[in-house]
């Protein structure tokens, strides 16, 4: 429905619209009555019609408004997997190098997934020595995610963690030796959205030696 003929009532119908009152819609319309007036304007044929479509238009712009935000800040379980699995699988080996007999920082060759892992970094400059023997001297300490929380959040999410008390009728898994269990935990993992191997390899760092 194009824009009312009438500008007051086109103005009228925007503020009742933007939610005032019919009196206060009225007033800015610029009419001089009383709230009887407001109202019998207001539900008048033309006026009601077009205050639905106004409200109509803005829902839809609302709603496209609400699905291009969630688009483009799209948080899917997968996405919170992923970003749990840095931190779960994140090795130092990653983010140091061997010097000597040493291993010092080095994110030279850090990726971006590498660094989501990463905590904290802290660089000290101080003097190693007095007078003239003095040298400059820097130490970097790097600070991982919890590897152990991630890694458990993985498994909760993906309700890997198996409860012989919840699942399955009781000793129902008392028989499978660890094998078969492993391949039980891997088939779930998997059917979960995890790489095989990804899941192997999450299933072996929690299992005891």
């Amino acid at each position: 429905m194009p824009l009312l003929r009438n500008p007051k009532h086109e103005c009228f119908a925007q503020e009742l619209a933007k939610g005032k009152s019919g009196a206060a819609a009225y007033r800015l319309a610029g009419y001089k009555g009383d709230r009887r007036d407001a109202t019998k304007l207001r539900h008048s044929p033309d006026v009601a019609r077009r205050l639905e479509e106004i409200l109509a238009s803005r829902d839809r712009a609302e709603t496209k408004a609400v699905e291009r935000t969630i688009e483009r800040t799209a948080i899917t379980k997968q996405r919170v997997i992923e970003e749990l699995a840095k931190i779960g699988f994140a090795n130092m080996a990653d983010y140091t190098r061997l010097v000597g007999s040493e291993r010092v920082v080095d994110l030279t060759d850090a990726s971006l997934d590498h660094l989501a892992a990463v905590q904290e970094i802290v660089v000290e400059d101080f003097k190693d020595g007095r007078g003239e023997n003095a040298r400059d001297v820097r130490r970097v300490k790097l600070k991982l995610h919890d590897k152990k929380g991630a890694l458990v959040d993985i498994g909760r999410e993906l309700g890997m963690f198996i409860n012989r008390t919840e699942q399955g009728r009781p000793g129902e898994f008392d028989g499978l030796n660890r094998e078969e269990m492993e391949q039980h935990l891997v088939d779930e993992l998997v059917a979960g959205g995890i790489p095989e191997k990804t899941a192997r390899a999450f299933i072996r760092a929690r299992s005891p030696q």
